[in-house]
């Protein structure tokens, strides 16, 4: 009887919930996933997968091999934020990664026997929420002759209802534009002994505002933190700050960054403070590949029908997913949106979705792969 990896993802879906339930409950942070990703290179290995990891971090790659020497990829997230759930700080899957990971494993655990044409790569990164984990993976040389990569990205239900997928998330591009204000402290009684950092903080916010790029460019700047000062009758040395940049494409952020670098010299320079400033968290927007987005439409459309094929998920968020593209122009490469009837949104520590989403994702992604593997790339 020949083979059917879609019919045999349905016979798994008891165990796709259970590593679901488990995944769920290890939640560790960005660069310290040493748990998740033991318990997911165990599964690989014993189903027979060749499995390397990487010295300094816990992601690792696995592979089934192929005729060709060219690659085929998929990509699944490994951390889970910090954040507060009812009163306490801890680790909590809250963004989906532990569902990313269930269904990019159990992809390759379905086709573990499968004899591909090209070969077929899962790709298990750390830190996605630090947007630091895809290019460290990149750097380790995960990306070596890959020439198709896919990813999934749970959805909340106002942007895909449950049922349907698409084939591609345009997400856009964020960055945190953070820095340190140093003025000179004096007693609140004599100002003018000092020069006060948070006088300087005030001017850089409002001029901040001034910023304006077209008008056919998506952007947004705004301050998230500003922090000063530990004593009421004493103004302070220095001031931190962070502004959150955000646009619809890479080229807009660079202009985006370079306004707000240069605004912050020049209230230095007016001040007669010192301002040192950092771009951290930057997250590109997604580069988008027809071919890449057309196997993922043909995937989708086989498992859920044409009645449930969104064209495009627009989101405002971020992933750090679409530095494998952006980085690496050559490779096609595109992130499946999932509706999952996910409420009340990604990032609440409330947040739940339905898990029969868990075992269409997972159909989805194996035959995204398997169509990927019909192509000449």
């Amino acid at each position: 009887m020949r083979f059917n990896p879609i019919n045999a993802i349905e016979e798994k879906k008891e165990r796709i919930l259970k590593t679901y339930e488990e995944l769920h409950q290890l939640a560790e942070p960005s660069w310290k996933e040493e748990k998740t990703s033991a318990y997911i290179q165990k599964m690989l290995t014993q189903a027979g997968l060749d499995v390397k990891t990487y010295d300094g971090h816990f992601g690792f790659i696995a592979e089934i091999p192929g005729e060709s020497g060219k690659v085929i990829a998929l990509r699944a997230d490994l951390d889970a934020l910090m954040q507060e759930v009812d009163g306490v700080v801890r680790a909590n899957h809250s963004c989906g990664h532990d569902a990313h990971s269930t269904m990019v494993l159990f992809t390759a655990l379905t086709l573990a026997d499968f004899k591909p044409s090209h070969t077929m790569r899962f790709i298990f990164q750390p830190a996605e929420e630090k947007a630091g984990g895809a290019l460290q993976m990149m750097k380790d040389g995960a990306l070596e002759d890959v020439k198709f990569l896919g990813g999934i990205h749970l959805r909340p239900a106002f942007e895909i209802p449950f049922g349907q997928a698409a084939p591609v998330i345009t997400h856009g591009s964020t960055a945190s534009l953070k820095g340190l204000i140093t003025g000179s402290a004096a007693h609140a009684s004599r100002p003018e002994n000092g020069n006060n950092p948070i006088d300087a903080a005030a001017l850089l916010i409002e001029e901040i505002k001034t910023i304006k790029l077209s008008e056919s460019e998506s952007y947004s700047i705004k301050i998230t933190e500003l922090h000063s000062g530990e004593a009421t009758n004493l103004i302070p040395e220095k001031a931190r700050f962070t502004f959150d940049l955000r646009s619809a494409s890479n080229a807009t952020m660079t202009k985006l960054i370079e306004r707000a670098q240069n605004i912050c010299k020049k209230i230095a320079t007016t001040t007669g403070t010192d301002i040192e400033t950092a771009i951290e968290e930057h997250s590109p927007a997604a580069v988008e590949s027809e071919t890449a987005i057309d196997a993922a439409k043909t995937a989708i459309v086989t498992i859920l029908g044409e009645k449930n094929f969104i064209p495009v998920c627009n989101s405002p968020g971020a992933e750090d997913f679409h530095f494998y593209t952006w980085k690496n122009p050559d490779i096609a490469g595109t992130m499946i949106g999932l509706g999952c009837d996910l409420k009340p949104g990604l990032h609440h520590p409330k947040m739940k979705f339905s898990k029969e989403a868990l075992i269409y994702g997972t159909k989805i992604l194996t035959q995204m792969l398997l169509e990927a593997d019909t192509k000449q790339w």
